[in-house]
């Protein structure tokens, strides 16, 4: 057993270098941090020990490769990232080796081949984006490859990210066909030697991500596929595309984390086909989180949060979705204490089979969102295998103490299943809904078409028929202590239920539409009580009837 071992499980366990350190004698250290060669016996390999720079300009990956492989022959240990600036293309990790980014040390991607060149301005590329044949179709690019990124791994276990440092994704695409924005230039993902994700890991167990910042980190701020026993936490991640992907992982910590993504998700669990075989993502809490859509490039990281103009081109998502990417399915899932700010609200979707069940969301404040709070979807996109592909379940979804000011007009809550295919057993407690308001009678007639394969966002219905919540295709619902409010007066029914089998409503506060709170078209089952919104009733059946 090497000598070091004893400070790397430390680290591993800690996941703080600045604990571990103080687990040997600080003269010791002060010398490791001094000596102009490596320290393995004390597990501590310092980048520029293997010829990093740190200086911006040069190309530090081929020195932080050496590292990192050094780290691994001896058995593992911590590779140190002093405060400096980082050049690099590919930095591939390796089992239990644990990179520590100082307070004031930058890794920035070089730049990608521009379309035409065959390096990038830096003078190398990214490592090639691996086959994953024949899944490829059943997955976007970027879903389907992990060597061609900032910082990778597969088949990796005991690994580490700490440290209050930097990864700016600079020169990484954000995806293909897709213009510049501010002032990054456009990178083609599918061309060769281009890299883009910030870090991206497939197939690996053991890992901790801790305290480090990410500004735009390309398609994927975080691609995590296949990780188990994964844990992140006090992250600041401030990009133009996703934030994290957690897709076919089990077993996940999120926690403490904050993501500002525009133009994409923040917090994405997805269950996709990547690996070749459809796999849940399992038994994941989010907890104590903060996603926004509505702050500048890197004024959430400088401090400074700048917010776009309300003019602005900027799809402000910034929300935490389960899908789209919906294969294996989502099982054994809390969210608890996050804040939403100017973005789109929670997101529950399966379109490719996926089963999601037994989700519970708890605590939730959301401000100046874009659509409604909850978009709950089941389709049947069906993006798989034909043989063995066919329509998943939603079922068991718990969702109380969630408040939201100042949302948009148009969509409402939306919890859609498709024909012969409910969404089951859903209860929803505790809710304060104030919305823009606005809706005029005419719009609490539209019927919503169903489109059923078309990719789930809020606005895929268009204008929709009700204030505050449209059921359609659901079983089992309950809804407790719900007030719905509008800044403007809306024309529109409270709730729209459509095909809907057993629901309830108890303790409901909304206020009346032009011709009534309820909407009720084919509607089994139906229990109202002790509320302000409707007068007490038990209905066996209602068609086409307001209340």
């Amino acid at each position: 057993m090497n000598s070091f071992n004893p400070l790397r499980r430390s680290l591993l366990r800690t996941g703080s270098f600045g604990a571990a350190a103080a687990a040997f004698p600080a003269v010791q250290y002060a010398a490791a941090q001094s000596s102009t060669a490596p320290s393995p016996s004390l597990g501590v390999f310092d980048v520029r020990h293997y010829g990093a720079t740190g200086d911006g300009k040069t190309v530090d990956s081929p020195a932080v490769n050496r590292a990192i492989d050094a780290a691994a022959l001896a058995g593992g240990g911590v590779v140190l990232f002093p405060a400096g600036t980082y050049l690099c293309f590919s930095i591939r990790l390796k089992s239990l080796v644990h990179l520590h980014l100082e307070l004031g040390a930058s890794i920035i991607a070089a730049d990608s081949p521009r379309p035409g060149d065959a390096t990038g301005y830096n003078g190398g590329t990214y490592d090639a984006a691996e086959p994953n044949d024949p899944w490829t179709p059943y997955q976007d690019y970027g879903h389907n490859h992990w060597h061609n990124s900032l910082i990778w791994g597969e088949g990796l276990h005991d690994i580490a990210i700490t440290g209050q440092g930097l990864i700016w994704g600079r020169g990484l695409s954000f995806g293909a066909n897709r213009g510049a924005r501010g002032d990054y230039p456009i990178y083609v993902a599918e061309q060769p030697g281009v890299g883009n994700k910030a870090i991206a890991l497939k197939n690996c167990r053991n890992v901790l991500l801790r305290d480090f910042s990410i500004l735009k980190g390309g398609h994927f701020g975080l691609l995590l596929t296949g990780v188990d026993n994964l844990t992140i936490d006090n992250l600041t991640i401030d990009t133009d595309r996703d934030g994290m992907d957690i897709d076919c992982c089990q077993n996940v910590r999120v926690s403490n984390c904050t993501v500002n993504s525009p133009w994409d998700d923040g917090i994405c669990p997805k269950s996709s086909y990547a690996l070749g075989y459809s796999r849940p993502t399992r038994n994941v809490t989010i907890a104590n989180c903060w996603v926004t859509g509505t702050y500048q490039l890197g004024t959430v990281i400088d401090g400074s949060f700048k917010k776009f103009a309300p003019d602005a081109r900027v799809y402000r998502t910034g929300r935490i979705k389960c899908g789209t990417e919906s294969n294996g399915g989502f099982i054994n899932i809390t969210v608890t204490g996050c804040v939403f700010e100017g973005c789109h609200g929670y997101a529950l979707e399966s379109m490719d089979g996926a089963i999601v069940e037994d989700i519970a969301i708890s605590n939730t404040t959301m401000r100046d969102i874009v659509a409604g709070p909850l978009f709950v979807r089941l389709g049947s996109r069906l993006r798989g295998p034909k043989e063995s592909t066919e329509v998943g379940r939603i079922r068991r979804i718990l969702i109380d103490n969630l408040v939201c000011y100042n949302s948009a007009r148009t969509p409402c809550s939306i919890l859609s299943g498709i024909p012969g295919h409910s969404i089951e057993d859903v209860k929803l407690s505790s809710i304060y809904v104030e919305s823009a308001g606005g809706g005029t009678q005419a719009d609490g007639l539209i019927v919503p078409p169903e489109n059923e394969a078309k990719y789930p966002d809020p606005e895929m219905f268009g204008p929709m028929p009700a204030s505050g919540f449209f059921l359609r295709h659901m079983k089992n619902v309950e809804l407790s202590h719900v007030e719905i409010a509008a800044i403007a007066p809306d024309a529109r029914p409270a709730f729209h239920l459509s095909d809907v089998e057993r629901a309830d409503f108890f303790a409901i506060t909304a206020p009346r539409g032009a011709d009534g709170v309820f909407s009720l078209n084919n509607v089994k089952d139906l229990r109202i009580g002790w509320s302000r919104a409707a007068a007490d009733a038990a209905i066996p059946a209602i068609d086409h009837k307001m209340l």
